[in-house]
């Protein structure tokens, strides 16, 4: 493929650390330390940078999202405490050079540019505290679809609730209107067990998702097609059996998805979910995945 394949990894657990393998799981490099409970991760090839969102003290306002050079280096919070209340999983999208992440507890969408200035709110589902605490309106993954010009993300619901959506609105808000009113909301998938973190195949148009919540519909992976011919919203469940799937990575290219779950694995199989096995177990709460192709050496 011209470079050397990585995946970046997120462990919520040991102090929090984000760390980088072989698409194999080999040579395990840990890059950072000292995260404030890290959540999505995002990977800048052409620039250099891995980027990750701090949960922080979900209680507290205080979240961060933080870039790293490839090797761990040049360590620089670019979104700070106080900005964002519990960022979640982060999507970088490099067609309009933006950052996009879901606030759970802040009950939002949002996104900043690459260096964390212009931070917006697209979506706002709730404000105050007695919002918060109503866990449907909490956004967690987040996905971003620049051809058909949608803005994707998932509102978990509380645990094992069946309460979980993925919706949609447009990438840009609507002339007139705000982020807690937007005319172009739509509900994909409702009745969910924890949908959590979303992936887009572009080339394929299909939408993946993972699912925390309980079997048969939980602890999964989902795919749906992005342009249903019927308009009807279908989806078919590729991978079962997770310890609380969190992260996914796509490897169009290459044909494969990579998944982690809380249990500490992280999995790899065939983008229809074939050939599945674990290439690390047992490290640790695991969180945000992402894959990239470095640059030859």
């Amino acid at each position: 493929m011209g470079g050397r394949e990585r995946l970046f990894v997120l462990e919520a657990s040991g102090g929090g650390r984000l760390f980088s393998v072989h698409p194999d799981g080999s040579d395990k490099t840990v890059l950072v330390t000292g995260c404030r409970i890290p959540d999505g991760v995002a990977v800048d090839v052409g620039a250099g940078h891995v980027y990750w969102t701090n949960m922080g003290v979900p209680t507290e306002n205080d979240g961060s999202v933080e870039r790293v050079d490839l090797a761990g280096g040049d360590r620089t919070t670019i979104v700070p405490e106080g900005t964002t209340h519990t960022p979640k999983q982060l999507h970088l999208e490099t067609a309009d050079r933006k950052l996009y992440w879901g606030d759970r507890e802040g009950m939002r969408v949002m996104r900043c540019d690459l260096d964390g200035s212009h931070v917006e709110t697209l979506v706002q589902t709730g404000e105050g505290g007695d919002d918060g605490r109503d866990e449907t309106r909490w956004c967690v993954g987040v996905a971003v679809d620049p051809v058909g010009g949608h803005l994707y993300w998932s509102q978990k619901g509380p645990s094992d609730a069946g309460l979980g959506r993925i919706l949609r609105a447009g990438i840009a808000l609507p002339a007139g209107q705000t982020p807690d009113r937007r005319g172009d909301v739509e509900v994909l998938f409702e009745g969910l067990p924890e949908p959590i973190d979303l992936e887009l195949d572009l080339k394929a148009r299909a939408l993946y998702w993972t699912d925390r919540g309980d079997p048969p519909r939980g602890n999964s992976v989902s795919r749906a097609p992005l342009d249903p011919p019927d308009g009807r919203w279908t989806s078919e469940i590729l991978v079962t059996h997770l310890m609380e799937g969190i992260g996914i990575a796509l490897d169009p290219d290459g044909g494969r998805m990579y998944v982690t779950d809380l249990g500490g694995s992280v999995y790899t199989a065939g983008l229809d979910g074939s050939d599945r096995r674990e290439i690390l177990v047992a490290q640790g709460n695991l969180t945000g995945i992402a894959h990239a192709v470095l640059q030859a050496a």
